[in-house]
């Protein structure tokens, strides 16, 4: 890193988000309803003389139950039934960008937690000023039934929403508004059916690969099996002969088959005889990469994240000294549903149907790929059939464009299930090393986990710096800058997911130590699942769980002796051995635990195990324990939930 490339990245995240706010629409005012008789308090809520009440979900429904929490936050301050709020998926808007309309660090219900009762809030208000301006009374007069009606003081019905919803358009949008206190909840931490069970129960919900237009082929792409190899060339003859087949296409990342369908688009793209230059990748394997890493642990060069006390005069002194490695190796996504986009071109104007998990990064590869101005393109937002971050990342929507742009025709890209296992952004490969020096006690004086992992941002900020700069910021100096902001992000931070669940070790230890070491060997990676936590909680409770064994402790209570400052943990340790049958398994088996705090939640588990003759485990039962604050839509029927198998 220069000092220009420095500066160009500072500029870039330090004002990026500051000049979208000052130039892009206000988001109070910028409204989605066209129909200026529609209550629209913000671009959230719509409300309409017919009887409508609509609310747009800004976050991608990836089958964890997001429509259904914010129809619930809704719901709880507009004071209707959840079943009379129809959820939509939203539209790309200035209001839900903050600063990028994303999915992602399981936040979504967090984010919008008081936004959005805040919206219901404010609706109702603003009903019942209009019910009190038609009747001439005070708003202090009437209030609301729950049941989308405004009554007296009686009770006596005086309007239903519906009635009221184009006067109350003109009412002023309150500032402030005041929310139901939680003892007064109704929906909110209550079962409340899921919204999208129904659509998708009757095969009616449209997921992305569901997507079909007049006219529309199905593209199969012919990829390398070799990261970052580059087309050296290719005969379709074959693949052309082939009924169904429709065109041959070259892009960027190999060559596209399209066909009536998927099949004959993939029966061509197996016809096809192509070759490619070497990679720069080729010959790398996943144990020369953890042979590397390794190494680097060796040369000790890491960045310290955290240290407490004087971890390395605490490691040499006396006392008992433990030491493990743990290796990780790379992981795909598998979504259920693959990676799939539709695209329809034209001179003036795109759509674009995607399953993602940032519709305003979709816009703006299409914007970067053909040149048209955010407000020429359209993504419409479909279901997704998992994402864990997968979809974040914007490839197979590039893909889809370059094919679209090659064809001239409506096109929708679908990944095989081989292509997505081969081409995926990866769980990054890793190694960790532990150490920790006991006491007489058998508790941990000391402790060191040291790992070596890749930094997300030279893939990540590209793809989303560029939204939050203005438009008018021409497209190659958006992706320089993107590009300069991920080598700032890696100067500064490192592999900052590498921190999760390691930085945040909750145990109370006197002496401790954790370091990272960046090292990326080209292979590319993405956010998967719980990023950092996925392997850093395995680590750091199977290290637990060696110290306890060595101390001769049982695993329950050497945890609980170093938890004192967590009452969270401490209470998901209590209702693990509660509902578990900890320390007293069926004869033949075996029990373990681990508690780990990631994304403001804290989860324990223990699992019931037994070997066979082969040495080969079984998993019986699994006891799951969950603090995650207050559940807007929890099971209510249980405080943990154990599954067996």
């Amino acid at each position: 890193m220069n000092r220009r490339r420095l500066l160009i990245g500072a500029v870039a995240l330090g004002g990026g988000g500051l000049a979208l706010a000052w130039l892009r629409p206000d988001p109070a005012r910028a409204r989605l309803a066209a129909d200026a008789s529609v209550l629209e308090p913000n671009a959230y809520l719509q409300i309409t003389p017919s009887g409508e009440i609509i609310l747009q979900i800004d976050k991608a429904e990836l089958g964890q139950g997001v429509m259904t929490g914010f129809v619930t936050l809704v719901a709880e301050e507009l004071e209707v039934p959840p079943e009379r709020i129809e959820a939509r998926l939203a539209p790309v808007h200035p209001l839900f960008q903050d600063p990028t309309q994303v999915t992602a660090e399981s936040k979504s219900i967090r984010m919008r937690w008081r936004l959005l009762r805040e919206t219901g809030a404010a609706a109702r208000q603003m009903l019942l000023e209009a019910a009190a301006k038609r009747l001439g009374v005070s708003r202090g007069e009437l209030r609301t039934d729950g049941a989308g009606n405004v009554v007296d003081a009686a009770g006596t019905p005086r309007f239903t929403y519906a009635q009221l919803a184009a006067d109350a358009a003109l009412v002023p949008v309150p500032r402030s508004v005041e929310l139901r206190p939680r003892h007064e909840f109704r929906y909110i931490g209550t079962r409340v059916a899921r919204v999208d069970v129904p659509e998708k129960i009757t095969g009616s919900a449209r997921f992305g690969i569901d997507v079909g237009l007049p006219g529309l082929a199905t593209a199969v792409l012919v990829r390398s099996h070799e990261f970052g190899a580059r087309l050296a060339g290719f005969d379709a003859a074959a693949a052309l002969a082939l009924p169904g087949v429709l065109e041959v296409a070259e892009i960027s990342s190999g060559v596209a088959v399209l066909g009536e369908t998927f099949w004959h688009a993939k029966r061509g793209a197996d016809a096809v005889q192509a070759s490619w230059s070497a990679g720069p990748v080729v010959g790398l394997s996943t144990a020369a990469v953890h042979d590397e890493q390794r190494r680097l642990l060796a040369a000790g060069t890491g960045r310290r994240v955290r240290e407490d006390g004087d971890p390395d005069a605490a490691l040499a002194a006396a006392g008992q000294l433990l030491e493990a490695e743990y290796v990780f190796p790379y992981l795909a996504h598998a979504t259920m549903e693959p990676m799939n986009c539709t695209v329809a071109l034209s001179e003036a104007s795109a759509e674009v149907w995607a399953p993602s998990q940032g519709p305003d990064m979709v816009r703006e590869a299409v914007c970067a790929l053909t040149g048209l101005g955010r407000d020429q393109v359209t993504v419409h937002s479909t279901f997704c059939g998992g994402g864990f971050g997968r979809r974040a990342l914007m490839d197979y929507v590039v893909e889809a464009v370059e094919i679209a742009r090659a064809v001239r025709r409506p096109v929708k890209l679908i990944w095989t299930r081989e292509d997505d296992i081969r081409h995926a952004y990866f769980r990054q490969a890793t190694v960790h090393r532990t150490q920790a020096r006991l006491g007489g006690d058998g508790l941990p004086r000391a402790w060191s986990h040291r790992l070596v992992a890749a930094s997300l941002s030279r893939h990540v900020m590209p793809v989303a710096l560029p939204v939050v700069l203005p438009e008018w910021v021409p497209r190659g100096v958006s992706r320089r800058l993107g590009a300069a902001a991920g080598d700032l992000f890696d100067w500064a931070l490192g592999p900052f997911q590498a921190r999760e669940g390691s930085a945040t070790l909750p145990y109370a230890i006197d002496h401790v130590a954790v370091e990272v070491t960046n090292y990326d060997p080209g292979v590319p990676i993405g956010i998967w699942r719980s990023v950092g936590h996925s392997y850093n909680a395995f680590v750091v409770e199977s290290f637990i769980d060696e110290l306890a064994h060595a101390a001769g402790r049982d695993p329950a209570e050497y945890r609980r002796s170093l938890l004192g400052n967590h009452p969270r943990h401490l209470a998901v340790l209590d209702a693990l051995l509660q509902n578990s049958g900890w320390g007293s398994p069926p004869a033949g088996r075996h029990q373990g635990m681990a508690l780990h705090e990631g994304f403001g939640t804290v989860v324990g588990q223990v699992a019931e195990i037994s070997l066979d003759h082969d040495r080969r485990i079984r998993v019986h039962r699994v006891t799951c324990a969950i603090d995650c604050g207050l559940a807007v839509n929890p099971d209510s029927r249980w405080k943990a939930a154990s599954f067996s198998v």
